[in-house]
């Protein structure tokens, strides 16, 4: 089952499967129950009638979008040969404590076909293709959606105080194109990749695979939940095991296509503007 956001005539509006559900029906009020509730409660509210209009990021305006960061070795690697004091990372990839940060408020997040965007004073960017987990307010698992965690590899390797400043800025968060119900196990074997478009062509392309995170999801999920409270749900991030070789740095106009699972995120590229 997919859950899907348009906005409407009337103003934004959720679906399940292709039909709205109600006018009133908000992803946030879904979280608040537990799994077999919410569940019953979407089987009860859907419409006839056939969803329509542009589609918005999954999730509501006042939704917190959380991130973590070294699940993947990969993504351990890339972030030792940028950084300046790369042990930092090791000890986080081997910790007991993942690495948790606030990635983007709702009403800050890009969905399926806008524009993301990387910072005018970096000059080494990427995408970050994530699974990005569906979180009920008792921190269950209850589905996923395609993430891109946009990210400035110049600046946060100049110090790891900087991450805020690398990973979380106008255009640095995109999410979509729909939320896929699922339960945890179904994540297990995830596939996800990203290929990357410059004037029609391909430049970079990579894969990876949900099995190879060192974390399991549960985990993520119980950590975020350990002092802090999402009444109405939150998305969670889990990293990224792909990353663009050195050389590799995102350029206005670039297209960056992220495949998790059957949900594909595609959106435009440009640089932030100077203030």
């Amino acid at each position: 089952m997919q859950l899907t956001h348009h906005m409407t005539l009337n103003g934004p509006r959720w679906a399940l499967d292709g039909h709205f559900l109600p006018k009133n029906m908000r992803l946030g009020t879904l979280l608040s129950l537990p799994r077999p509730a919410m569940l019953h409660n979407l089987h009860e509210s859907l419409t006839a009638e056939p969803a329509g209009g542009d589609l918005l990021p999954p999730l509501d305006a006042d939704h917190e979008v959380w991130a973590s960061g070294v699940t993947y070795l990969r993504s351990r690697d890339a972030r030792q040969t940028e950084s300046s004091v790369a042990d930092v990372y090791t000890r986080v990839y081997e910790a007991e404590r993942p690495e948790l940060f606030l990635k983007a408020i709702g009403w800050r997040v890009v969905g399926p076909g806008g524009v993301v965007r990387f910072r005018h004073d970096s000059t080494w960017d990427v995408p970050e293709p994530e699974i990005v987990l569906l979180l009920n307010r008792h921190m269950e698992v209850v589905g996923y959606t395609a993430g891109n965690d946009m990210s400035s590899r110049s600046i946060e390797g100049e110090n790891p105080l900087y991450l805020p400043q690398a990973k979380i800025y106008d255009g640095s968060c995109a999410l979509g194109p729909a939320i896929q119900l699922a339960t945890v196990e179904e994540l297990r074997n995830l596939a996800v990749s990203v290929e990357i478009e410059r004037g029609g062509a391909a430049v970079f392309s990579g894969h990876t695979s949900a099995h190879q995170m060192k974390r399991r999801f549960e985990e993520l999920a119980a950590y975020l939940g350990r002092a802090l409270s999402f009444p109405y749900g939150a998305l969670l991030m889990t990293g990224t095991g792909i990353v663009p070789p050195e050389s590799f740095t995102l350029q206005s106009g670039d297209v960056v296509h992220v495949q998790v699972g059957e949900l594909r995120l595609t959106n435009g590229v440009e640089r932030t503007e100077e203030k």
